[in-house]
């Protein structure tokens, strides 16, 4: 008898702790998105605040070039490129059907110009014309894509092309363009692209031709803090977005692969966004570079050192819990020369109701080399002169 109300009572466990999960799982889901895959996901921490079906691969459309401008930003950003370079179109680049700024074989373009053409109208031929320029081919820049995409961890990605156009096995998830997105976001430069709404290229060889541009994503006029980012749309991939904005300290990645239409791919992005910033609140614990202080060094040049934090630390949390967030400098009372610029000194701890939610380096400012005999002597000197 004993042994069956024992076996009934553990039954009674299980079947409370399966639906106790449920419920947590429902909690997590507040709404429903009307698109195949979705995914809100937070800038600076990179945590996922909403999501449906966001390991699936499917194919992205014009989404694609997201990855294209950050090979752009980065091939500018280490000097292997720059806005003033003579790009000349290949036949293969005019010949890219779709969206595009109607190149012509043999004309010279800058970078610049292609990059506006991609981030605005969303332009197939200045994507192969600009990868051809980084890459030497349109077939090498698409394996930079991919080991790029690797690096990034965007594991269900894989890119057959520079532009979208539907092709067998082109596909990445929601989750994997959000990474992308975040990773495009880091470069400043790129943003006043994203965020231009109507634009002007001259395109032609023999005569030319202004191309007007005007921006596919209509969130950067109609939302606010918008900051871009990308629209596709194809037969096969439907209609997709990644969107980015800003309210204060907040910055949001709304992505949907696969929606219905282009109004409700608009929609129901605005439908995330409006659920990140109206729940969550990121606060801002330490500054890149930013002084925390000073401590004393032993047997230095000089006496003391400034220390900083070595990135920007944001941690992300529910309104109202604000207040709740500690901060915990961990330094020790001095440190002994010499010491490099960069050396990490010490650090900050951030945590929410005794749970860790972020911690950064504390480092030094600069270089500290030992003291000579010299120094030294000169140091006791003035202690003694009472200086």
């Amino acid at each position: 008898m004993r042994k069956n109300i024992i076996k009934v009572i553990c039954i009674l466990f299980v079947i409370t702790m399966v639906f106790s999960n449920y419920a947590v799982v429902t909690y997590a889901q507040p709404f429903d998105i009307n698109g195949k895959a979705a995914i809100l996901m937070d800038v600076s921490t990179g945590t996922v605040l909403y999501e449906k079906n966001i390991h699936e691969p499917l194919p992205p459309a014009s989404v694609t070039k997201i990855m294209t401008m950050l090979l752009v930003m980065e091939g500018l950003e280490s000097n292997k490129i720059t806005l003033e370079d003579k790009v000349v179109v290949s036949e293969r680049a005019s010949s890219m059907g779709g969206t595009q700024i109607y190149l012509e074989p043999g004309e010279v373009q800058t970078v610049e110009n292609l990059m506006k053409g991609i981030a605005i109208r969303s332009a197939n031929d200045a994507c192969v014309a600009i990868a051809e320029h980084i890459a030497g081919t349109d077939e090498l820049f698409i394996e930079k894509m991919n080991a790029r995409a690797k690096e990034l961890g965007m594991e269900n990605t894989n890119f057959v092309n520079t532009n979208g156009l539907p092709a067998e096995g082109h596909v990445t998830s929601a989750y994997d363009v959000a990474l992308m997105s975040r990773e495009l976001l880091k470069h400043k430069e790129v943003h006043r692209w994203l965020t231009t709404w109507m634009d002007t290229v001259d395109v032609g060889r023999r005569t030319t031709s202004t191309q007007e541009l005007v921006n596919t994503n209509r969130l950067i006029r109609t939302y606010k803090g918008s900051t871009g980012i990308k629209t596709g749309s194809t037969s096969e991939a439907k209609y997709c977005l990644s969107a980015s904005a800003t309210r204060g300290a907040t910055s949001l990645i709304a992505v949907i692969l696969a929606a219905p239409t282009s109004p409700i791919r608009f929609s129901e992005t605005t439908k995330l966004l409006d659920y990140g910033f109206a729940n969550f609140n990121t606060v801002k614990i330490v500054e890149k570079d930013g002084i925390l202080g000073s401590i004393p060094v032993e047997k230095g040049r000089v006496q003391e050192v400034k220390v900083v934090g070595q990135d920007d630390l944001k941690v992300l949390v529910k309104k109202g819990e604000e207040g709740s967030v500690k901060k915990e400098v961990i330094l020790p009372q001095s440190v002994k020369a010499p010491i490099i610029k960069g050396e990490k000194i010490g650090e900050v701890i951030v945590t929410l109701e005794g749970k860790e939610i972020g911690k950064v380096d504390i480092t030094s400012s600069e270089t500290v080399e030992r003291a000579s005999v010299l120094n030294m002597l000169s140091r006791m000197f003035q202690r003694m002169m009472g200086h």
